[in-house]
């Protein structure tokens, strides 16, 4: 009888973690609908353009996972804090060019048409729902918090993973995000944490929405995966394209390297930057994320005119040491004569202008 009782117990006790908050919910009602009809829905749940195993070819996820928690991998996290240049985040920009603040991963602020746009922030210790599970953020990179920006203009989502979706950075910054842009489904979570469904706006791929002061967004596919707890697929991801009427940025998100970035690059390239993830890869999972080369290659397939790789510099999330992924997409694109900028956290990049280049990870 005790064993039962005990059962029990757990049993609730899943129950009650597993539905609290921070781990959003599925999309349901017209949302689902929609998701449904998508052209790219299939066997309950959205599929990439290309067949897209999470791991290869003979191995396991139990195989993955013992790597990662059993192998020695030095020199995942900086010995010594790193650099961070307090940014002016509530200022307009400051000159005609786009202004782009790098804070490290996959977050950043974009000064544009007089308009402030955010990306993916993060600004928890963890990208995890619970701050004592994953990877801690690197010393040095914790210098701006959530509750630093104010009235952002628009705030865009690319996927529901917790390192692009931060559930306790969000609810900091969306209330009072004047909109919202976001992959398809993602809006259910974003609802399900109290914020208003007048300023979400769900894209899927290929659809676009023009928002005040000539801020265009277009949804674009990516190679990747979703989903907050078991169930995969159940939302999109995207990559975005940002256009005004004298420039065009590619915001990446998540992406393994495909015939994608090609199609995009002749479809709606060039572009005057592209901002690609770099880091977190692995042989262990090849399809879901770049290779520091594959990234060189990504951005001249986009027809870029200058690269900014993210998606590192914050969080160990794979195996490579902390400055691998910048170290080896520098290595590329000084071998294919590729532009690259390589800011500091928090140092603003001004397109045309301030590009800067320093490999400050060296020091």
């Amino acid at each position: 009888m005790l064993a039962i009782y005990i059962l029990m117990a757990l049993v609730a006790i899943f129950f009650i973690v597993t539905n609290l908050p921070v781990f959003g919910t599925l999309p349901n009602g017209e949302r689902l609908n929609k998701i449904k009809q998508l052209p790219n829905y299939r066997d309950g749940a959205i599929q990439n353009l290309s067949i897209t195993p999470m791991q290869p070819e003979g191995v396991s996820f139990f195989k993955v996972l013992r790597a990662f928690l059993f192998e020695k991998h030095p020199n995942r996290i900086p010995t010594k804090p790193l650099e961070f240049i307090t940014p002016a985040l509530k200022e307009k920009q400051i000159s005609d060019e786009p202004e782009i603040i790098w804070f490290g991963h996959s977050s950043y602020l974009i000064k544009i048409n007089g308009q402030r746009i955010l990306v993916d922030p993060i600004f928890s210790r963890t990208p995890s729902p619970f701050s004592f599970i994953g990877s801690k953020a690197f010393p040095g990179t914790e210098v701006i918090k959530a509750s630093d920006f104010k009235n952002i203009d628009v705030l865009l989502i690319t996927h529901d993973h917790y390192d692009h979706l931060d559930y306790q950075s969000i609810l900091k910054i969306a209330p009072e995000a004047t909109q919202i842009v976001t992959s398809l489904g993602v809006g259910s979570h974003l609802e399900k944490w109290g914020i208003s469904a007048n300023k979400i706006n769900e894209l899927t791929w290929n659809q676009s929405i023009s928002l005040a002061d000539g801020l265009n967004f277009t949804a674009l596919p990516a190679r990747h995966f979703t989903g907050r707890k078991f169930k995969r697929n159940q939302t999109a991801w995207s990559a975005f394209v940002l256009k005004t009427d004298q420039y065009k940025l590619f915001l990446g998100g998540d992406s393994g390297y495909d015939t994608h970035f090609k199609s995009i690059g002749e479809a709606h390239g060039p572009f005057d930057l592209a901002l690609l993830e770099c880091g977190q890869y692995n042989a262990y999972w090849p399809y879901i994320h770049m290779f520091p080369e594959e990234v060189v290659e990504a951005a001249k397939d986009l027809k870029a005119k200058v690269l900014m790789p993210v998606h590192w510099g914050k969080f160990s999330l794979a195996m490579h040491t902390w400055d691998e992924p910048i170290s080896r997409v520098v290595a590329e694109a000084e071998k294919q004569n590729f532009p690259i900028v390589t800011p500091k956290l928090g140092e603003t990049i001004i397109l045309n202008q301030n590009k800067p280049v320093q490999k400050w990870w060296l020091d």
